[in-house]
């Protein structure tokens, strides 16, 4: 199947490298770090959290396994990284010891803050590039990505590396924002295109950073466009759960 044209990946002033989009997005990202959980968490009223557990608890049976290997992409300060750790405790209570999850992102600045909020010896803070995974093939059970997907610079090439580092049954979860339609789209364009900007740029001190989150959300795939990509990736039973209204959701397949 030929996935329908969409835009190729992330872009900042409409960048035509995409190295020289990769640096603006990293730039991007580490100059709004020290503000970021603050304002993710007013702009989404506190669904934030819900939606990291949601997205965390549709991989349990994966989690529950010790010997199972977990790769979070694009993990910001890393809340979904805590999300997945969380359940895998939960799941695993008795089963002893299991492998550390990886949470990697390329923004230093980020992961300065993760390291600080969650210090647990279960989890590897790694920086590095989403787009050039530091892995080798078939390494990873599973391989989740929240809310950080859509700055990648190439989305296919995205889904080629994490289809690459699975192993063969290996799952993908990629949570990530969505541009509802219908009656859904005219409270969500005033909300997100509008206020988002004004509160984000008044908490970080960078109006222009948040005018580019509500315009990557614009641009990243449709669900069925999405879905299309993963199916030509590779990833069979490729699914979309969406939520509030469609204003987000969680994209689900297996290597």
């Amino acid at each position: 199947m030929t996935a329908p044209h969409i835009a190729p990946g992330a872009r900042v002033k409409d960048e035509t490298d995409e190295a020289a989009a990769a640096a603006h997005v990293q730039t991007l990202f580490n100059a709004i770090a020290p503000t970021y959980d603050r304002a993710n968490h007013l702009i989404s009223m506190g669904l934030d959290r819900h939606w990291w557990r949601k997205a965390a608890c549709a991989f349990r049976s994966t989690l529950a396994r010790p010997d199972a290997r977990i790769l979070d992409l694009c993990c910001g300060t890393g809340d979904m990284t805590a999300a997945l750790l969380k359940v895998r405790k939960e799941a695993a209570a008795s089963v002893g010891a299991a492998e550390p999850l990886t949470g990697l992102d390329f923004s230093a600045e980020m992961l300065t803050r993760a390291r600080v909020k969650y210090p647990s010896p279960d989890v590897l803070w790694v920086e590095g590039d989403a787009m050039h995974l530091p892995y080798p093939d078939a390494t990873f059970d599973l391989v989740t990505a929240a809310f950080g997907f859509r700055n990648l610079t190439d989305y296919a090439g995205g889904l080629r590396e994490i289809f690459r580092v699975l192993r063969p049954g290996g799952r993908i979860g990629i949570l990530e924002a969505n541009q509802p339609e219908g009656l859904s789209a005219i409270v969500y364009n005033a909300y997100f295109r509008g206020l988002v900007p004004l509160v984000g740029g008044m908490i970080s001190g960078d109006r222009a950073a948040y005018k580019y989150l509500p315009a990557s959300v614009a641009r990243f795939p449709r669900p069925p466009n999405m879905l299309a990509m993963m199916r030509e990736t590779g990833f069979a039973d490729a699914a979309w759960d969406g939520y509030l209204l469609h204003a987000a959701g969680l994209y689900r397949g297996t290597k």
